[in-house]
């Protein structure tokens, strides 16, 4: 019998598995499919490594503002594909060499007790089990995916051209990026989204600055509005980018009492599901859908089933970023979510005109927004949008959780030029 039995080797399940070996655990990881779930596959790390090609043909179309001079530069798509699944491959295989000391079982995964999980070969035996198993992209009713004009997310990663037309429906996260993308790689790109603005949960000036480059950019931007608005006939693909659902069905909870809300596992602060012995981390318990909280909450589900001092799972300050083009990163508390929640507040703000390595970098869209309480003078939340903004939140991060001030921050002192040093500008 094992310790722990994980379903899902995606970033939870993973990091999971990881920590319980620490502990000392003997556990097994159960994956029906390639290891690293959504995050490395179908995610964060494909479509991160198209974006980054976009950027580089982005910059060589300007690089005679750097003075050099480039003759004959085209796009090769394919070529961009091929690097962009060379990059998953490489880290596929750097996370399965981590595996050593557990059990990878590669099988599709049904819960048929509290301690008996059925695979391929058989019955598994556990005293612990947590459910990692993430989630899939949302669908529209009555727009059916075909995988070939009405795509996904995953769908769109594996095209073998650029699409003359785009018609990306949903303008948060997901769409975004890739509205960010394939304009910059040709396609005439249409976003479509039912609210009144673009990444309605970001902070409203970062909503309008993006919306305001996106149409610069040639993006067309169509927001209050829903799928009935256009005629999907004259988009060479249509994407379709509406949120994820938990991946839950198939695994047998119905049988197990384990309670679900909209097909997600309900779950307490510590991570416990209705039964005591099955937790549940990452996109199927519908809490924030990232994969680094999936990592975080993989590892406290971990600690909380050994250790006799629970850790609730504090998802008050997780950083959250875009990669579009230009960035967007946020932690913490945005302006109108500190108005809502009735505190008195200070907006700090810098313009990356200001800052000496943006223009070096012929970067200097964008600006820096930080927010702290008037009484104490704490950092509460920040917003960035500009260059490089997916690194610099991290600094904001630290002094969200750490509950500095403003003082503390703005008195430190920030190497330059550097695109860090805009931080403690934004605080004078």
């Amino acid at each position: 019998m094992y310790d722990l039995a994980i379903i899902g080797a995606g970033w939870a399940g993973f990091n999971a598995a990881l920590r319980a070996k620490k502990l000392g655990l003997k556990v097994c990881l159960i994956e029906g499919n390639q290891i690293g779930g959504t995050c490395l596959n179908r995610g964060c790390i494909p479509t991160k490594a198209l974006i980054q090609s976009a950027k580089a043909y982005s910059l060589a179309k300007k690089i005679s503002v750097f003075g050099i001079e480039l003759e004959n530069l085209h796009i090769n798509f394919s070529k961009i594909q091929e690097r962009k699944d060379k990059i998953v491959k490489l880290l596929g295989q750097g996370m399965q060499s981590r595996l050593v000391g557990i059990d990878f079982i590669k099988s599709y995964a049904k819960i048929v007790s509290l301690n008996e999980i059925k695979v391929a070969d058989g019955i598994i035996k556990s005293k612990f089990i947590l459910i990692a198993i993430g989630s899939e992209p949302a669908a529209i009713p009555g727009l059916a995916f075909d995988q070939e004009k009405v795509i996904t997310s995953s769908d769109i990663l594996s095209l073998t051209e650029i699409p003359q037309s785009l018609l990306i429906i949903g303008g948060g996260v997901i769409g975004c990026e890739f509205a960010s993308l394939f304009s910059i790689l040709g396609a005439q790109v249409t976003i479509a989204e039912k609210m009144s603005r673009l990444l309605p949960t970001e902070d409203r000036e970062v909503s309008r600055k993006i919306e305001v480059i996106f149409k610069k950019k040639g993006i067309k931007v169509v927001t209050g509005v829903d799928r009935s608005s256009f005629d999907l006939e004259i988009y060479s693909k249509i994407l379709v980018c509406v949120g994820r659902v938990p991946n839950t069905k198939g695994l047998g909870l119905e049988n197990l009492g384990i309670e679900l809300k909209n097909n997600s596992i309900v779950v307490d602060d510590y991570l416990k599901s209705s039964q005591d012995n099955i937790y549940a981390a990452g996109d199927c318990t519908a809490k924030v859908m990232l994969a680094h909280y999936a990592a975080y909450q993989g590892e406290r589900a971990v600690d909380n089933m050994i250790s006799s001092f629970k850790l609730k799972a504090d998802h008050a300050v997780i950083p959250s970023c875009i990669f579009t083009d230009p960035e967007i990163a946020s932690v913490g508390l945005n302006e109108d979510q500190a108005l809502k929640a009735g505190l008195v507040i200070k907006v700090h703000k810098f313009d990356f005109l200001g800052s000496g390595m943006a223009h070096i970098m012929d970067e200097t869209e964008g600006f820096i927004k930080v927010i702290s309480d008037d009484t104490e003078q704490k950092i509460i939340g920040a917003t960035i949008i500009g260059p490089k903004a997916t690194e610099l939140i991290a600094t904001l991060s630290v002094a969200v959780r750490a509950h500095l001030k403003v003082s503390q921050v703005r008195d430190m002192i920030f190497a330059h030029p550097t695109l860090s040093e805009s931080i403690r500008e934004s605080l004078n």
